[in-house]
């Protein structure tokens, strides 16, 4: 019985197809996921700021700067970066990410017991850091660059756990810093997926 064309009992005959639809492909789809979740995050840090009470969501209120080791903003250079250097710091945010989220969603399940929905964009939020973190890698490792080793994630949780414990106040603006990150680093890497589509942006 003969084999048809292209079947999958048949390895060789796939073997001139270009790899670059496939890549095409898994940008494209990457793109979607972080403008998708880019909207869910700006979702996430306006609950946020709902539920959290005065000053917080007042105008001109001005949180204190709180630093979390091991993760902070895009810098003001990144966009000047090569596209994997770049996509690398991406995927290294969004990895260091979902313990940080897991913190501020059992100090808000301690604070705000009743915000059901909060609770579980929470929980949804660092679930979506790691999907898109890994779909970085993956367009990454198709790009053939160079893929690094794992990150560590404990300091950073670590560092919001310690700034929690300070108080009702540092533990509702350590929440609003998560959000913000989390926000701010979704949107980043969609926008420089978006320059790897073909058709986006320089």
């Amino acid at each position: 019985m003969s084999r048809r064309e292209g079947s999958l009992e048949d390895p060789q005959a796939d073997s001139s197809v270009s790899p670059l639809p496939l890549l095409e492909a898994k940008i494209h789809q990457t793109h979607s996921l972080a403008r998708l979740l880019t909207k869910y995050a700006e979702q996430l840090l306006q609950e946020y700021v709902q539920h959290q009470g005065d000053p917080f969501g007042l105008p001109g209120f001005s949180p204190p700067r709180l630093s979390l080791a091991g993760l902070s903003a895009p810098s003001p250079g990144h966009a000047g970066l090569p596209a994997p250097e770049r996509l690398h710091l991406d995927a290294g945010a969004l990895a260091a990410l979902p313990p940080l989220l897991d913190v501020v969603r059992r100090l808000q399940a301690e604070l705000n017991p009743r915000a059901s929905r909060l609770l579980r964009r929470l929980e949804d939020a660092a679930r979506q850091a790691r999907a898109l973190s890994a779909a970085v890698e993956a367009v990454l490792a198709a790009l053939g660059a160079e893929l690094r080793g794992p990150r560590p994630e404990a300091a950073a949780a670590a560092a919001a756990a310690a700034a929690a414990a300070a108080g009702v106040f540092p533990a509702k603006v350590l929440g609003l810093r998560v959000c913000g990150l989390y926000r701010e680093w979704v949107s980043r890497t969609e926008a420089d997926l978006g320059q790897l589509v073909p058709g986006g942006p320089p």
